[in-house]
């Protein structure tokens, strides 16, 4: 284990880890007992067995003798709670039986582990996916995919839904979907079902410790303000739809707070207006500029929503990574990052009916060439950049933490 990389992000400037409390959450009288962490002492950390070993509880110092590095962080992140849409999606969607808004079937999955088609929209693996493997911990699975009693609930859960939303009306030309506060509710289950397994307090405890990845807002402008054929577009300016949105975020991630979380990520939207989807309104093939300035403005409030909820919300830490510049960046210079093409997608789709990837669509001859994969969604290499993006900000951005009141 390295020593040069320090945690930061999600736990402040300059944070270090200084021991691991070991806890038994079904016998809270029999532990805790500390670890002490020494970064120059790899064996200290590689001799802990999770499988075997009770839980295993993260404890943050500022400036604490423990040097923190990102592969230490990862005991920090053991439960991860992952919301948002078909960009985050690894197959709720497949246990949505009248939904038009899937991805198990060719090509999709081809370049994943086993070459099957997973619920991913992507040819292999989401940005979660490689941040998890990056933290050394496994991809929360489908919250769909687990029976009501399942353990898995205490390592972390995926609730994101290809077609979802900010609003509850954003894609429901989809007919089924999990919109961000479905998700939410589905939360509000898994945390009884928490309180059941290991008791209120060691629930309320591991909900207050969870990281939250939440990537949502894409479809809202894509499948919703942006169809010209649905309300949203015609009934409000972009100003008061990005408003709306704004005024509905607040509420959703408040109400998370409510039950349990206290370190939120919140994925800021890519440059809309250059996905292919969007490239082939343009006359020239172009990116539409005002697509992508109406991103801007709604990355540019979604921050200073979280801002905002990290003063009003007693210890909230609240991150804004924003991957929008990257982006961009792998869309104008592919070839600086490996890619050869990045103004339409590997998969030959037709966006008039829908844009996905269909087992008779036509791939391209080299899958590693390509930035996008459909008309959407960025292919397993283009996510492999961006995750090395966002995980970057996710251990360097600091956020701004609340004071606890003192009554």
């Amino acid at each position: 284990m390295g020593s040069g990389n320090y945690a930061h992000g999600l736990w402040g400037s300059a944070c270090f880890i200084d021991r691991l409390r070991i806890v038994d959450y079904n016998n809270l009288t029999k532990y805790p007992t500390w670890v002490s962490i020494n970064a120059e002492e790899p064996n200290c950390y590689t001799a802990l067995n999770y499988q075997e070993s009770p839980a295993i509880e993260p404890v943050f110092y500022f400036g604490g003798p423990g040097r923190a590095t990102t592969s230490m962080a990862s005991a920090a992140l053991l439960v991860t709670f992952i919301f948002g849409d078909s960009l985050t999606e690894v197959g709720n969607n497949n246990y949505l039986q009248n939904s038009l808004a899937r991805s198990n079937f060719p090509f999709y999955g081809i370049d994943y582990v086993g070459g099957q088609a997973t619920g991913r929209f992507t040819n292999g693996r989401t940005i979660v996916d490689i941040v998890s493997e990056r933290l050394g911990i496994s991809s929360p699975p489908p919250y769909l995919s687990l029976s009501p009693n399942d353990d898995a609930v205490l390592k972390g859960v995926n609730y994101a839904s290809g077609g979802a939303g900010i609003l509850n009306d954003t894609g429901l030309y989809f007919i089924q979907r999990l919109s961000f506060d479905d998700q939410i509710k589905y939360f509000e289950k898994t945390k009884e079902t928490m309180k059941n397994k290991i008791g209120e307090v060691a629930a309320n405890k591991l909900c207050n410790e969870a990281m939250y990845l939440i990537g949502i807002g894409s479809n809202d402008y894509v499948n919703n303000f942006l169809q010209p054929f649905l309300p949203d577009g015609q009934q409000y300016t972009p100003d008061e739809f990005k408003d709306l949105l704004i005024s509905t975020l607040d509420k959703q991630l408040s109400r998370l707070y409510q039950l349990g979380a206290r370190k939120i990520v919140f994925h800021g939207l890519g440059p809309l207006g250059c996905i292919p989807s969007q490239r082939v309104k343009s006359k020239n093939g172009e990116c539409l500029k005002r697509v992508n300035q109406w991103i801007l403005d709604f990355n540019s409030s979604v921050q200073k929503l979280l801002a905002s909820l990290s003063q009003r919300l007693p210890n909230a830490k609240l991150i804004f990574a924003d991957t929008y510049p990257a982006v961009l960046d792998l869309i104008d210079n592919p070839s600086k990052y490996g890619f050869m093409v990045s103004n339409t997608s590997c998969c030959n789709v037709d966006t008039s009916i829908g844009g996905l990837c269909l087992p008779n669509s036509k791939l391209c001859s080299n899958r590693r060439d390509y930035v996008f994969w459909d008309a959407f969604h960025p292919s397993d290499k283009a996510n492999a950049v961006l995750a090395e993006e966002f995980f970057s900000i996710l251990f360097s951005a600091a956020p701004s933490i609340a004071p606890t009141p003192s009554n």
